[in-house]
């Protein structure tokens, strides 16, 4: 199962803690990267747009939580992407908390391995098979930007005009699209395209 679905973001302040967790998972087949606080960890997820993101709670600058908030408010692209908070507080209160949130899992320091893992792994398939849910669909370079444009909004003849083509050509570059994707209406194939990453409005 060793596919490109393997990069995990450990976000950990203590250094030690973040040098024996990436360790233990490049042993297991993973590419880890770390950052030790929240704002590095918010960058290196822009960045790099890792597969998973293990993150220690209780942080100088900027907590797990605030960073969970932050991603969701600056980033709905990373929506599906596992969030796996490491804690030292065994806290039902802080637990209930992350995952209102929206965090995927909780594992308690110090850290077994074996459960790690097998966190990671589950979260990661779980991921690949929605991801792969959804249709690979090869669209022209031309319906790409006529969905695009309409994404923003554009009509037909206004589409025609920015991308130089006649409002027919236009049409016919949308409806070959919506028959590729499988869809009856304009809007779909647009939500369909953008939830499977052909698009990015």
């Amino acid at each position: 199962m060793h596919d490109a679905s393997r990069k995990i973001l450990c976000i950990e302040d203590d250094a030690e803690t973040a040098a024996l967790i990436a360790e233990e998972l490049v042993e297991r087949g993973f590419d880890v990267s770390i950052a030790h606080d929240g704002e590095q960890g918010l960058a290196s997820i822009l960045r790099d747009a890792p597969d998973l993101v293990l993150c220690d709670v209780s942080m100088p600058v900027m907590t797990g939580f605030e960073l969970l908030e932050k991603i969701a408010a600056l980033a709905p692209r990373f929506a599906d992407m596992p969030f796996v908070f490491l804690t030292a507080l065994a806290q039902r209160e802080a637990e209930l908390r992350g995952r209102r949130l929206g965090a995927d899992d909780y594992v308690t320091k110090p850290v077994d391995f074996d459960i790690l893992t097998s966190i990671v792994e589950t979260r990661l398939a779980r991921v690949a098979r929605t991801r792969h849910g959804l249709p690979d669909v090869q669209l022209s370079e031309r319906e790409v930007e006529a969905l695009v444009w309409s994404a923003r909004g554009k009509t037909s003849g206004e589409i025609a005009t920015i991308l130089g083509l006649s409002k027919r050509t236009v049409d016919f570059h949308i409806d070959n699209a919506r028959q590729k994707l499988g869809v009856a209406t304009r809007i779909e194939a647009v939500v369909k395209a953008a939830s499977a990453g052909i698009i990015k409005p």
